[in-house]
C-alpha cells in the first residue's frame, strides 16, 4: 500500500471514516458468502427446506446493500483524498514559487493535478477495499473448509499463494510499464499545452504544421506506452485466471469422484465446491484492481515527489505549511501565538526599507555556473535603481532574491538590517508591487484582473488604478468596459495593454514600499513604451523601485545604474556622477541601451 497516502487519508478526518465505513462494508459483504455458501448448499441438497430461500434471499439482498454502501462511501473516500492532495499540491507549489519551479514544465504539473490524480480512483475505490477483503476473507473460507472436509482444505491451502506470486511476478513488470506509460501521457499533456499557449508565435514563424506533426509522434508514442501496458495487464489477467481455475480443479475432481463413489455426502459436497471459488477469489480482484489503480500511483509517487522535495537553503516552512506537506494536522502548540522571548520571526520593518546583499552567491540545481556570484549591493529608501546587462547575466535572479522566490547558496539579503530568511515572506511580499516581462492575465473581467492587487478594490478604485496606468482609455474602448472578459494570458490584448494592466494591479497596492520591475516596456512599440513609462514614474514616486530595464527612457528614470554581467556586478553608478560626460555611468548606461537588440528591447513589436 502506498504509504504516503495513507498517511494524508490518516490526517483528514472525513476521509478517515468514509474509508472505514468502505472497508468493513467491503469485509462483511465478503464475509456474508460463507453464509450464502451454507443456505445454497443446504437448500440444493434437501438438508434446509425451501422456506430457507427467504434468508438466502435476505443474504443476497444484504450484500447487495453493503456492496452500494461500499460503493458510495469509496467515492466520497477518493473525492476528498484528491481533493486534499490537490490542495497540498497547489501550496506547495504557490510556496515553492516561480523560479524554483523552472525545471518543472507546466503542461506536465497541469496534467499530474488534473488528470494525473484522477486515476486514484481505481487505487482507492478498488485497490484498498480488496486488499482488507483478500486479509479477511480468505482466511475465513479455510476455517470453514478446514471444518467441512480437512482433504479440499488442504489442497486450497497449498494452491492459494500461488496467486499472490505469481501477481507479484508480473505485477512487477506492471509497474516498471505503467510508470513508462504516465510518463508518456506527462509528456503529451505538456507539449500540447505549450503548443497551445505558443500557438500564435508558431503561425507567425510558419512552424505550426511542424508541431502538428511532433504532437502526432508524442501521441503515438503514448498510444504504444498505453498498449503495452494493456497487454502486460491482460497477461495478468490470463496468469491468475489460470492458476486459479487449475486449483480449482483439483478441489473439483477429488470432490466429484468422492461423491460417486459415496464416501462424501453431497451437502459437504456442494458446500466445499461453492466455497473453494471465493477463496480465490478476493485474491484474483486484487490483483485485477492493482493493474488497473497503477497510473493513480504512479501520479500520487509525482505528487508527493513534489510534496516532498526537499526545501533550497534558507527556507525556513512554517509548522503549518511542513504538516501539510507530509499529510499530518500540525500540533496545537505550533500554532500557537509564541511568548515573549520564543524564537519567531522578527517584525517587519516600517515605512520604506533599506535592501542590502551582503556577498550573496546564488546556485540554481542542476546547474554548475552560479547565477550570482559575490554579489554586494545597498538600495536605500526610496531609491530607484536600474539593473543593466545581458539576458542571463543574473537580474532576474537578484528580483527573485528580494522576492523570496530563491535563497542565497551563501551570503544574506538584508531587510533594515534583517535576514530576508528570518521575515514572514507573506508579509514581506504585502509591501511588494512586482509587474514582470510578461504579466499574466486570467480568462476573468479586466476589473477583476486589476483586483488581483486588492480583491476587495470597489470599481472606482480600480478605474482610478487604471487612469493612473494610463489604461483608462482602451479598457473604456473594450465591448463592456471593464466588465469584458480577456483570454487566458490576456491573448485579446496587446502588449502594452497587458503591461499597463499589470501596472493598474501595482496602483491597487499603495501599500507597497518595494517596486520591482522586470523589463516592463520590452517588446512595445514607442507609443505604448511612453505610456508605460510615464506611468511608472508616477508609480515609483517616493517608493524603492529597482528595475530591470534596457531601454533609455526606463533607465532615464533611475537614480543608480547597475551593470551586471555574468552574476557579477561591474559597475554601480552613484546619482552625482551618472549624467556627468565621460563618467562610468554614462558608459554604463549606453552600453545597457546598446544591449537592447539583443534582448530584445527593439520594440519591432506592434501594439494597438
Amino acid at each position: 500500500m502506498h504509504k504516503d497516502l495513507l498517511r494524508l487519508m490518516r490526517a483528514e478526518q472525513s476521509v478517515r471514516r468514509h474509508l472505514a465505513v468502505t472497508l468493513v462494508a467491503a469485509v462483511l459483504a465478503g464475509l456474508l458468502v460463507l453464509a450464502q455458501a451454507e443456505l445454497l448448499a443446504g437448500v440444493l441438497s434437501g438438508r434446509f427446506t425451501a422456506a430457507a430461500l427467504a434468508a438466502l434471499a435476505g443474504v443476497v439482498a444484504l450484500r447487495a446493500l453493503l456492496a452500494w454502501t461500499q460503493g458510495v462511501f469509496a467515492g466520497r473516500t477518493a473525492t476528498g483524498v484528491k481533493s486534499a492532495l490537490r490542495s497540498r499540491l497547489l501550496s506547495r507549489l504557490q510556496e515553492l514559487g516561480p523560479a524554483r519551479l523552472a525545471g518543472h514544465r507546466s503542461g506536465e504539473l497541469v496534467t499530474l493535478t488534473g488528470r494525473g490524480l484522477d486515476g486514484l480512483d481505481a487505487y482507492l475505490t478498488g485497490y484498498l477495499p480488496s486488499i482488507a477483503v483478500a486479509g479477511v476473507v480468505p482466511l475465513a473460507v479455510l476455517i470453514r473448509l478446514f471444518a467441512a472436509d480437512l482433504g479440499s482444505a488442504v489442497i486450497v491451502l497449498v494452491t492459494l499463494p500461488l496467486i499472490p506470486v505469481f501477481g507479484a511476478l508480473v505485477g512487477m513488470t506492471t509497474k516498471a510499464v505503467t510508470e513508462r506509460q504516465f510518463h508518456a501521457l506527462s509528456r503529451l499533456g505538456g507539449h500540447f499545452l505549450d503548443v497551445v499557449r505558443g500557438l500564435p508565435t508558431l503561425r507567425a514563424f510558419g512552424r505550426a504544421r511542424y508541431q502538428a506533426t511532433v504532437i502526432q509522434q508524442v501521441a503515438d508514442a503514448h498510444r504504444a506506452a498505453t498498449m503495452r501496458t494493456l497487454r502486460v495487464a491482460f497477461l495478468s489477467s490470463l496468469v491468475l485466471e489460470l492458476c486459479a481455475s487449475l486449483s480449482l480443479a483439483l478441489v473439483a475432481v477429488p470432490i466429484g469422484l468422492r461423491l460417486l463413489g459415496g464416501s462424501l455426502d453431497l451437502t459437504t459436497g456442494l458446500l466445499v465446491l461453492l466455497l473453494a471459488p471465493e477463496a480465490y477469489l478476493p485474491l484474483r480482484m486484487m490483483g485485477t484492481r492493482f493493474h488497473a489503480s497503477m497510473e493513480g500511483v504512479t501520479a500520487a509517487d509525482a505528487a508527493f515527489a513534489v510534496l516532498d522535495a526537499p526545501a533550497p537553503a534558507g527556507d525556513r516552512p512554517s509548522p503549518d505549511r511542513a504538516s501539510q506537506r507530509s499529510g499530518e494536522r500540525p500540533p496545537a502548540d505550533a500554532v500557537e501565538t509564541p511568548v515573549d522571548g520564543a524564537d519567531v520571526a522578527p517584525s517587519l520593518p516600517s515605512d520604506t526599507p533599506e535592501i542590502r546583499l551582503e556577498d550573496v552567491t546564488v546556485h540554481y540545481p542542476g546547474r554548475d555556473d552560479p547565477a550570482l556570484t559575490g554579489v554586494c549591493l545597498t538600495i536605500g529608501p526610496g531609491e530607484r535603481v536600474a539593473l543593466v546587462g545581458e539576458s542571463g547575466g543574473g537580474k532576474s535572479t537578484l528580483l527573485n532574491l528580494i522576492l523570496g522566490f530563491v535563497h542565497p547558496s551563501e551570503g544574506a539579503v538584508l531587510v533594515d538590517g534583517t535576514d530576508l530568511r528570518e521575515l514572514d515572506l507573506d508579509s514581506w511580499r504585502a509591501r511588494l508591487a512586482f509587474v514582470p516581462q510578461r504579466p499574466h492575465l486570467f480568462a476573468t473581467s479586466v476589473a477583476d484582473n486589476i483586483r488581483l492587487g486588492a480583491p476587495g478594490s470597489s470599481l472606482d478604485e480600480v478605474r482610478q488604478a487604471a487612469t493612473a496606468a494610463q489604461a483608462d482609455e482602451f479598457v473604456q474602448a473594450l465591448p463592456h468596459g471593464y466588465d469584458t472578459v480577456v483570454g487566458e494570458r490576456g491573448t485579446n490584448l496587446s502588449a502594452g495593454q497587458r503591461q499597463r494592466i499589470a501596472l493598474a494591479r501595482a496602483f491597487r497596492r499603495p501599500q507597497a514600499a518595494v517596486l520591482l520591475l522586470d523589463e516592463p516596456t520590452a517588446r512595445l512599440d514607442g507609443r505604448s513604451e511612453a505610456a508605460v513609462v510615464a506611468a511608472t514614474a508616477a508609480l515609483a514616486r517616493s517608493r524603492t523601485a529597482i528595475i530591470v530595464a534596457h531601454r533609455p527612457a526606463m533607465i532615464d528614470l533611475a537614480d543608480r545604474v547597475i551593470r551586471i554581467h555574468e552574476g557579477r556586478v561591474l559597475s554601480d553608478t552613484c546619482p552625482s556622477n551618472r549624467d556627468s560626460p565621460g563618467s562610468d555611468g554614462a558608459v554604463g548606461r549606453e552600453e545597457a541601451v546598446g544591449q537592447g537588440g539583443v534582448d530584445g528591447g527593439s520594440g519591432l513589436r506592434r501594439d494597438a
